[in-house]
């Protein structure tokens, strides 16, 4: 592996990022305040679209590993197919009612990102193979290059405010940045060659290792779906601090993005079982520290920010490369192992969607009114308490998980 592939695939990985999380974070508020699409709307919507996912991500992971020879081809359609969507979401008035208009965009951009997320990782594979803890090096450049992709697309309505379109501005520069990436990694996508002889999503499956970390993984995710879910209304109604959630955004994702690589030279050293608990450790420690702010504690929150943040850096970063390097043992072109893998991930926000606005609902919470104690307390208990426990199951499962990950 060379040094000169590697920054390629962290511009790759910001670009694409910017489609995934950030999405979650910006398109719900943007419906609401914009075109009076409701909570419960958005959360039905959301699931649907992630119910779709339980069948699609395997099929696209199956349709990558099929056409892996004309892997570049596939690559430019989902590329182009992603930024029109964007456009679609943002750019675009709704031609139909909103929460519909709403929901064909997102199948759209969900669809060709996850296509290009499953290519993405399992070329990520191949190319690790050159080189000892090539895992480790790849998913450093990765994942740093997602996290500073996710930092910008974070902040970047917020500092586009003042043109009155941030959101038409923001989708006009992602789909150009879109295309240029996926010019920078043409000459990755035309090395990818025919698919090799493997068992397929049946040896992944079969694999008791594989399993046990795809478990962990939709555990382990689950946290983060929350949190991004609600942290534009917990800045903005448990802190009572509107206006800060663009910093607080990428105070978060840059402190992760800060963190990865730092992660990645403790995997070096300690190993990458370990050190990813010593990750899910200061994600409790975040999580618990969270739990008794309220209004006005905007800069301990900013610590909690920064704490979380780098545990994060640790999630994205060590255990993609734990499955990555068991994807390389047992079905070397890995491509149906991450079809899987990005299914598990996104179920994480479909449980999101549908569990946490309509309890929020439930509780009396209305965004942006003034709300009751039972209601802002709900809000944190979602926000911090549900993420303490489920991080703690994550921790206990990979505690117990075997040797065939202590590296």
């Amino acid at each position: 592996m060379t040094l000169a592939g590697l920054p390629r695939y962290a511009v790759f990985a910001g670009v694409l990022a910017a489609a995934g999380l950030p999405i979650y974070i910006h398109a719900p508020k943007f419906y609401v305040d914009t075109y009076g699409v409701t909570l419960r709307q958005l959360s039905v919507a959301l699931f649907v679209l992630r119910l779709i996912d339980v069948v699609q991500d395997p099929l696209l992971g199956r349709l990558a590993e099929t056409t892996r020879a004309r892997r570049g081809l596939m690559v430019w359609c989902a590329g182009v197919i992603m930024a029109g969507a964007m456009a679609m979401l943002f750019a675009v008035p709704p031609q139909l009612p909103a929460v519909w208009w709403f929901a064909l965009s997102l199948a759209a951009l969900f669809s060709t990102f996850s296509f290009l997320t499953i290519c993405f990782y399992a070329q990520g594979v191949a190319k690790a193979g050159a080189v000892t803890d090539g895992h480790l090096r790849v998913a450093s450049w990765r994942e740093t290059g997602a996290l500073l992709g996710v930092c910008l697309a974070a902040a970047l309505p917020s500092i586009l405010a003042a043109t009155g379109q941030p959101f038409t501005i923001y989708a006009g520069l992602f789909a150009l940045a879109a295309l240029a990436a996926l010019a920078a990694m043409t000459p990755e996508w035309s090395a990818a060659g025919a698919p090799p002889a493997t068992g397929g999503l049946r040896a992944v499956l079969r694999d008791g290792t594989a399993r046990r970390l795809l478990l962990i993984a939709l555990v382990n995710a689950t946290p983060v779906a929350v949190t991004s879910t609600l942290f534009l209304f917990y800045v903005s109604d448990r802190l009572a601090a509107p206006g800060w959630e663009g910093v607080l955004l990428l105070t978060f994702f840059l402190s992760a993005a800060l963190a990865a690589p730092l992660w990645a030279r403790a995997a070096a050293r300690w190993g990458t079982r370990r050190a990813l608990m010593m990750g899910m450790a200061l994600a409790l420690a975040s999580f618990a520290f969270a739990l008794p702010l309220g209004a006005g504690d905007l800069w301990p929150f900013a610590v909690v920010c920064i704490a979380s943040g780098a545990a994060v850096g640790a999630d994205l970063t060590l255990l993609p490369a734990l499955f990555a390097r068991r994807m390389a043992t047992i079905a070397p072109s890995a491509a149906d192992g991450f079809g899987l893998w990005s299914f598990v991930n996104k179920a994480t926000l479909a449980l999101a969607a549908i569990l946490l606005f309509p309890a929020l609902q439930l509780a009396g919470f209305q965004p942006g009114e003034p709300n009751g104690a039972v209601a802002l307390w709900s809000l944190t208990a979602l926000y911090a308490g549900l993420p303490l426990l489920l991080k703690a199951f994550a921790l206990i499962l990979l505690a117990r998980t075997g040797p065939e990950v202590h590296r």
